[in-house]
């Protein structure tokens, strides 16, 4: 058995549940394997042997623990039929932080500088002395602002951008750092880089400054237990001092700028702060560390003093550079996404500097990254680099949530392929603390719209459980007592008015339940309840007397690709049909969730919510024929996926549906609003064949046409790029915004076939429907109980389909032409007579275009 998982945490090391879950694979060949019950050995003690078949997320099963506690877990499991236990699995260490406000003497302390303005990062530090008997060392610390802590020199961990972005009025995340094997017997140092990052730095495209208070300030415990049990505690406090550094400025807009000539300035005393910040808690997913690093895959010089290098894939990261040369020579490196006319296409990113600057001190090699900001490019110049430049002397680091990858696809579409790379890779560059929006320009904001749409195929394709269990605790702090959730969390101002939206805040019903349904997690239900209901009773409280959502701002189908650069919200569908179809889903997830917490009252009102607000969208908006007044395909995707129609009304609306999507030449025609649903509206109706011509369509709006013109990403607009290659001219134009690749969860469930039949796959559907000219497709997930796995191919009108299941798990195999069927846990193989309707010729990938 593999060593047991605690929580959502990939590095339980100063966890904030004093009695976390447990979950835990078993590994056997057997076919049909099922647990019969389990036991839990704790070092301390052992739990009696449980009699269950739950192997995921199981509760504690022993005393709680304290703050610092450790403990090492190990589990052993009986198969049903069998009264031999397993041998015992291998050992996780489990290990608390601080859980409570006392265990807390340190103070916060900073520098004195009251720069108006962004302000210079600041050093401070504290000599002290160790004995030779350490037993260990941990490092508790969190900072209004950015922290990068070094103990004798050496960084404390390889996080960056700690403590990262929560709403700091509600929530403070602090690390939990061992730095045993960093100590030394005799004298030691302990720095901290301490910079304004979201606390106080300029953000916003208002660029707005001291957000969440006027000065930064750092936090630091460090505890070190001798063998003999005693502790000594090295806490920030007025014994600590600060300096200037050679970091002279940074912005995670604008860059940072290093002057490596600069040493360490004379030390002043530190001051005592006293910011307003919430509870100091442990987080539940993992930080941002650099999880790989790209060379270029070109490096021009475009005049006497600049190079623009690719590196063939968007993303989000910053640059490290290795160079030689004398002493002040000034290096520059500016970002972008895109070329107009061979260089740089900076007007996206708007008033983001994007500009880092290293100035050498020329003692002989030297290698550099920015600490404390990051930036969105595939393209990069640099000038001033002394001599011709070498490729290997740069490499792109890229930097997001450091979650692990669960879900993979292929297929025999390179287009497609491509297309799903890309969705994978957006993911990747917006996953940076928050879940943001895009990660170049002078926003980055965590909008709950994007994620609503985004939750299904994130949760397959990593686990981020751990990390939105995060960010939904910010939305509940941040939704306001009358149910207004707001567009985006953490909420700073801008002049973006804030409404009660949805599609945004129907975040708070959706999200959850995808936790739900992909990772076996109640947990995200529950604590978002009371958040949801807020919301759904807000919305009730907007209905007209025609049981419909009739006045009010609305951002409705965002981004239908007919609405004008500079008016996204004018879409072909009625914003407030979009609002009524999302109430009454939201009322109908609500009732459930209610019921599953055992909430039966709720359950009843929120059912009658949405039979009413249902019965009101067939009135207002659809006709008896099936036809919904607003004849967009957004209107249909909605009213067909959530169910808001009479069976009389359902094939007609998704025959309409195909209609439209034939007269568009397979273009699509859907903002965020329609563009998760509109291909299950089509193969749900029996428009198998229409669906995958729509998502194989290549010309312009389509998912595959910013694929030929090269992008590496999804961008934020169908056109994004226009046909003749320039830039959209619309104010925003992101060419790294994951929305629109909501697709990738139908590849999943429907072209691969794999998809959750019960919570966290216990039970698994197998339904693939291939079409589109595909000769092969697969999908593969991590579920919580182990590998779960689709994979078929088709030959001389035969599909042939294998299928994975982990144990204790089951699955429901429907495939084409062929009635439903079981399996049980192990490895299986199917075929079955097939002839797809249309077997079009697969599109080869085009050359790499550059834009």
């Amino acid at each position: 058995m593999r060593a047991p998982r605690i929580e959502h945490h990939t590095r339980p090391l100063g966890i904030g549940e004093p009695a976390p879950r447990l979950s835990w694979q078993v590994e056997t060949t057997e076919p049909g394997w099922r647990q019969r019950a389990y036991q839990v050995d704790a070092g301390r003690w052992t739990s009696d042997i449980i009699e269950s078949a739950d192997s995921v997320l199981v509760a504690w099963p022993g005393p709680a623990l304290a703050s610092r506690e450790r403990a090492d877990v190990r589990v052993r499991v009986w198969a049903e039929g069998s009264t031999e236990p397993t041998a015992w699995s291998a050992t996780t260490t489990v290990e608390t932080g601080l859980l409570t406000p006392g265990d807390w003497q340190a103070r916060f302390v900073g520098s004195t500088d009251t720069t108006a303005g962004d302000r210079r990062p600041v050093l401070l530090r504290r000599d002290f002395g160790v004995r030779a008997d350490v037993a260990r060392a941990r490092l508790y610390v969190t900072a209004c602002g950015l922290h990068e802590m070094h103990v004798n020199g050496v960084p404390a961990g390889d996080d960056v951008l700690a403590p990262g972005w929560t709403s700091y009025h509600h929530r403070l995340h602090y690390q939990t750092y061992d730095v045993t094997d960093l100590l030394r017997s005799g004298d030691n140092t302990i720095t901290g880089w301490l910079a304004d990052g979201w606390w106080r730095g300029e953000y916003g495209w208002n660029r707005i400054g001291e957000r969440y208070g006027a000065d930064t300030a750092l936090l630091a415990q460090l505890e070190i237990e001798h063998t003999d049990g005693s502790i000594e505690r090295v806490v920030t406090d007025e014994t600590w001092a600060w300096s200037y550094g050679p970091i002279l400025s940074s912005g995670i807009y604008d860059g940072e700028r290093h002057d490596a000539r600069v040493v360490a300035g004379e030390r002043q005393p530190v001051q005592l702060k006293s910011p307003q910040v919430g509870a100091l808690t442990a987080p539940t997913g993992p930080p941002v560390r650099r999880t790989a690093t790209l060379p270029p895959i070109e490096v021009t010089r475009v005049d006497a003093g600049t190079h623009l290098l690719d590196f063939g894939q968007n993303l989000a990261g910053r640059l490290r550079i290795t160079v030689t040369g004398p002493a002040g020579t000034e290096i520059g490196m500016r970002h972008a996404e895109v070329l107009e006319d061979g260089r740089l296409c900076t007007r996206p990113i708007r008033t983001a500097d994007a500009h880092d600057v290293y100035v050498l001190a020329g003692d002989g090699e030297e290698t550099w990254e920015p600490r404390f900001t990051y930036h969105g490019f595939r393209y990069a110049e640099i000038t001033g680099w002394p001599g011709d430049l070498d490729p290997a002397a740069v490499v792109a680091v890229v930097c997001h949530d450091d979650m692990p990858e669960t879900g993979t696809f292929t297929c025999s579409n390179p287009l497609l392929q491509r297309l799903h790379d890309n969705v994978r890779w957006s993911m990747r560059g917006n996953f940076v603390s928050v879940p943001t929006d895009c990660p170049q320009r002078d926003e980055r904001l965590g909008w709950t719209g994007d994620l609503q749409v985004f939750a299904p195929t994130a949760a397959f394709l990593y686990d981020a459980t751990g990390t939105v269990t995060g960010w939904l605790a910010d939305v509940a702090a941040e939704t306001g007592d009358d149910g207004l959730v707001p567009l985006y969390v953490p909420h700073i101002e801008t002049d973006f008015p804030q409404f009660h939206c949805a599609v945004w805040g129907d975040a708070t019903t959706v999200v959850p339940q995808v936790l739900h349904d992909r990772a076996g997690d109640p947990t995200p239900i529950l604590a978002g309840y009371e958040t949801a209901r807020a919301w759904v009773d807000a919305c009730r409280r907007m209905l007209d007397d025609r049981d419909v959502i009739s006045t009010g701002l609305q951002l409705g189908d965002w981004l239908d690709p007919a609405a004008p650069p500079d008016r996204p919200e004018q879409a072909r569908t009625d914003p407030y049909l979009v609002a009524t179809a999302y109430l009454a889903h939201s009322a109908r997830l609500l009732a459930g969730q209610a019921r599953l917490i055992g909430k039966d009252d709720d359950a009843a009102t929120y059912d009658e919510l949405a039979r009413r607000v249902t019965d009101g969208f067939r009135r207002e908006f659809v006709t008896a024929g099936g036809r919904c007044v607003s004849d967009a395909q957004t209107a249909y995707a909605l009213a067909i996926c959530f169910d808001l129609l009479t069976p009389e009304q359902r094939g007609p609306a998704g025959d309409r549906l195909a209609q439209l999507v034939r007269d568009a030449e397979f273009r699509i025609g859907t903002g965020f609003a329609g563009t998760p649903l509109v291909l299950d509206a089509l193969s749900e109706t029996g428009h198998l064949e229409e669906a995958y011509r729509l998502l194989l369509e290549t010309g312009c709006p389509s998912w595959l046409y910013p694929v030929t013109m090269g992008a590496t990403t999804i961008w934020e607009r169908w056109d994004s790029m226009l046909p003749d290659g320039t830039v959209n001219p619309g104010n925003m134009t992101s060419f790294n915004h994951y929305a629109l690749g909501a697709v990738a969860d139908w590849l999943h469930r429907t072209v691969a076939g794999l998809a959750p039949a019960a919570p966290g796959y216990r039970t698994v559907s197998v339904r693939p429907r291939p079409g589109g000219g595909l000769t092969h497709a697969a999908a593969r997930h991590l579920s919580p109980y182990g590998e779960v796995a689709v994979a078929w191919h088709r030959d001389a009108g035969t599909l042939h389909v294998a299928v994975t299941i982990p144990p204790g798990c089951d699955a429901v195999i429907d495939l084409p032409g062929a009635g439903p069927a079981t399996a049980g846990a192990g490895e299986h193989l199917f075929t079955v007579p097939f002839r797809p309707a249309v077997d079009d010729p697969i599109q080869p990938l085009p050359a790499r275009q550059r834009f």
